[in-house]
């Protein structure tokens, strides 16, 4: 296995830590949640950095680390919806999402032409804002800013939503 796909696996591995610190009866658990969500952060760029500048992009690494970012976010959202530290909309919005962009790559994976649609900028934005969102909650900084971020984050996640769908119209109707 290739060091960023490890990597990607930690992350994955990381998910239940993140969980169990969250609902803990621990002092500063959130403090050491946010520890847990950040090196994931971590993970998930020095694995696209050391898979594209050592040349070891895989098809294994090209669904497992955005199904890692997916199983993350929504683990996170779930546990901060659940503490009402998020919008209960915001977390259906984004596992409603989530779950038309799985199987929507099923469906295109397993068709004619086993096309695996990597994530594109958009999607890498909204990550990335959803990580400054998240730990922007997490360490309880103003309700106001952290909300804003949240907001774009969603917006960049629906904007690369409908990109992607785009990009699967096009290559379905190659197909034909």
């Amino acid at each position: 296995m290739k060091i960023p796909n490890i990597l990607t696996s930690l992350r994955i591995a990381m998910i239940p830590l993140f969980i169990f610190l969250f609902f803990s009866d621990i002092e500063s658990n959130y403090t050491y949640a946010f520890i847990v969500f950040a090196l994931a952060g971590i993970t998930d760029i020095l694995d696209g950095y050391i898979a594209r500048r050592f040349d070891m992009i895989t098809d294994a690494g090209k669904v497992l680390d955005p199904l890692a970012d997916k199983l993350m976010l929504m683990s996170v959202l779930i546990c901060l919806a659940s503490t009402n530290m998020v919008p209960l909309w915001l977390l259906t919005v984004m596992v409603i999402k989530e779950l038309i962009m799985v199987y929507g790559g099923i469906r295109l994976y397993y068709s004619k032409t086993q096309i695996i649609i990597p994530s594109n900028k958009f999607g890498k934005m909204a990550t990335v804002s959803f990580y400054i969102a998240i730990c922007m909650v997490l360490l309880n900084v103003d309700h106001l800013i952290a909300s804003i971020v949240l907001y774009i984050a969603v917006g960049l996640a629906l904007y690369a939503f409908f990109n992607y769908v785009m990009i699967v119209i096009r290559t379905k109707s190659q197909e034909t």
